[in-house]
């Protein structure tokens, strides 16, 4: 009985229409392949480097499991690659392919292509890269009824500083700790990033927003004020806070710049506004603070002299600590928010290359 029911079950399984039944429009055939080909799709490095300003090729290779050949024949394969964002639910498309048509999105135009050196290389290509191009991106593979995906971190060298405005600490909410990270040449940096600085030795007590919407802060030395003297080092984790009402400092991140950072040589000190207008007569710009990160941690520009900088700032970068410069410490000093029709100091710059 048992097995002239399964003979029963295969006959309905691979029934054909009939002919004559123009009634059954909808009706469809399903084949299902036990053994056959495939689709995998594998990144040959998990973790890519590179740079602003640089370019950068994302591996991406699509198999079949059964098969020597990258696709059966009988669909076109689709090519997508998108950006993974904090929330997983949600991706950011960058580019999409299938047969001749291509399409790239939001500021990824004109700027990525595939590699294509074999006909099964899915491998996107970025050009010009922007401090936003950080982040996890997910290739997936396309061919009729099969998909696969594999995910590839990029990932930029640059330095993690910790910023707050001239009104002082905790002064921020989200979407001004952005804002105030762009307009110092930088963008709000990733919990990755702030761990990897922490490891590189950066330890700083101020709670500063993240890019994921969370609250923390490094800790390398503990003591009482931040955390207590007797926890571990590590980064503290305030949470998830209201990106409206909370406010708190915040980490960006930048990286290295097409241009020239430079101490402005002038016969006096001058006023912020006097600064404004000598860098500009020297055909620069007043520099940003995160180029002056930039320069001392990537570069590793040494200067002994206080200089103004965009945001108002006084500071000055010392990459080889000395008696009377940092002498405990290569760091970015902070002299603080001087007033600027009355205080005098000297100026830093910054010339773009063209």
């Amino acid at each position: 009985m048992k097995s002239l029911l399964f003979l029963v079950l295969i006959s309905v399984c691979w029934a054909e229409p009939h002919p004559n039944n123009s009634s059954l429009e909808h009706e469809r055939i399903i084949h299902i392949q036990e053994n056959g080909p495939r689709l995998l799709v594998v990144a040959e490095q998990a973790k890519i480097f590179s740079h602003r300003g640089g370019n950068v090729t994302l591996p991406c290779k699509f198999y079949h499991e059964h098969t020597s050949t990258a696709g059966s024949g009988t669909h076109k394969i689709r090519v997508k690659w998108t950006k993974l964002t904090s929330d997983y639910l949600k991706e950011v498309d960058v580019f999409v392919a299938m047969g001749h048509h291509r399409k790239s999105y939001g500021n990824y135009q004109g700027r990525v292509f595939l590699r294509e050196s074999s006909e099964n290389d899915a491998s996107l290509i970025i050009t010009n890269i922007m401090l936003e191009d950080y982040g996890r991106y997910k290739c997936e593979v396309i061919e009729g009824l099969e998909d696969d995906t594999a995910v590839v971190a990029l990932n930029l060298e640059g330095v993690v500083f910790p910023y707050s405005p001239r009104l002082g600490r905790y002064n921020l909410n989200f979407h001004e700790a952005q804002r105030a990270c762009l307009d110092q040449d930088s963008v709000i940096a990733s919990f990755d990033q702030l761990y990897d600085a922490w490891r590189s030795g950066l330890d700083w007590c101020n709670a500063g927003w993240l890019s994921d919407g969370s609250v923390q802060y490094p800790i390398t030395k503990p003591r009482e004020p931040c955390g207590g003297k007797n926890t571990v080092p590590g980064v503290r984790n305030y949470g998830f806070w209201d990106k409206d009402k909370s406010r708190y400092d915040v980490f960006c991140f930048t990286s290295n710049f097409n241009g020239r950072f430079y101490y402005l040589i002038h016969p006096t000190k001058l006023t912020y506004d006097e600064a404004v207008q000598a860098c500009l007569k020297d055909g620069a710009q007043i520099a940003k603070v995160g180029q002056i990160f930039a320069a001392w941690k990537l570069l590793g520009y040494d200067r002994c002299d206080a200089g103004w900088l965009a945001d108002g700032s006084v500071r000055y970068p010392i990459s080889r600590p000395r008696k009377r410069c940092s002498p405990n410490e290569a760091a970015v000093r902070f002299v603080g928010f001087p007033d600027k029709k009355h205080k005098l100091y000297g100026v830093y710059c910054f010339r773009a290359y063209i």
